[in-house]
């Protein structure tokens, strides 16, 4: 006679192991631990639906304005995967946009490093591309990244207009930033993840307010997608 292998039932979003009992979350953990972010993501998507609008009116006026995107980390990995959006394409074929991840010019990262404090390594970079009326992503899962506070600080010295993808609020990135989507999760991961959401959440918006307006749009020199 076969016998079921026992498997615990899900655990509901009521139900979130805290980092004070478990060191990591494995399995159906993960899952309600991302379950229940997602709850709380859903009542920020009205806010990513204005970001989304903003960057279309900033990149698409007649100052060309640019975005401009940093993390630590994997959040590195997310800001660069934002800026990749905006220069390639989210889903709808349509023409590039300037956008800069301040986290992949390995030769600025390193003469900074070695040259200036931590902090400088993401404000240089703001200070030496952008221009007023910009726009910065930022994304730090605690929101207390230092290099990340001090970008945002130097953005809003330069007329930049400051976005943050965080972790739970308040912390020191939400109180300088002009807008903040903060996930309230203890766990990095599930942060992550949910910030991952919101990037292509937002890019959703960008392209809707982009397409809807396409009197807006150039179209010199744009190659359109062959199928």
């Amino acid at each position: 006679m076969s016998v079921t292998p026992f498997r615990p039932a899900p655990l509901t979003d009521r139900e979130v192991v805290s980092p004070d009992t478990c060191t990591h979350l494995t399995g159906h953990e993960h899952v309600a631990s991302l379950t229940s972010a997602l709850g709380d993501l859903t009542a920020q998507v009205d806010t990513l639906n204005r970001w989304g609008q903003l960057l279309a009116d900033v990149l698409c006026s007649s100052a060309r304005g640019r975005l401009l995107a940093a993390g630590n980390g994997g959040s590195a990995a997310q800001a660069q995967h934002l800026t990749a959006e905006l220069v390639g394409r989210y889903r709808a074929d349509r023409p590039p946009f300037s956008a800069i991840c301040l986290t992949a010019e390995t030769s600025s990262l390193t003469a900074i490093a070695n040259d200036y404090p931590a902090d400088e390594l993401f404000a240089r970079q703001v200070e030496a591309h952008g221009r007023a009326g910009d726009v910065l992503v930022l994304l730090s899962t605690s929101g207390r990244s230092p290099n990340a506070v001090a970008a945002a600080r130097r953005a809003k010295e330069c007329g930049i207009t400051v976005l943050a993808m965080t972790g739970p609020a308040p912390n020191p990135l939400a109180a300088v930033a002009d807008d903040t989507v903060a996930i309230d999760s203890p766990w990095t991961a599930t942060v992550q993840e949910c910030h991952l959401v919101a990037l292509h959440l937002l890019c959703a918006a960008f392209d809707a307010a982009v397409l809807t307006e396409p009197s807006r749009i150039p179209t010199s020199n744009h190659v359109e997608v062959v199928r």
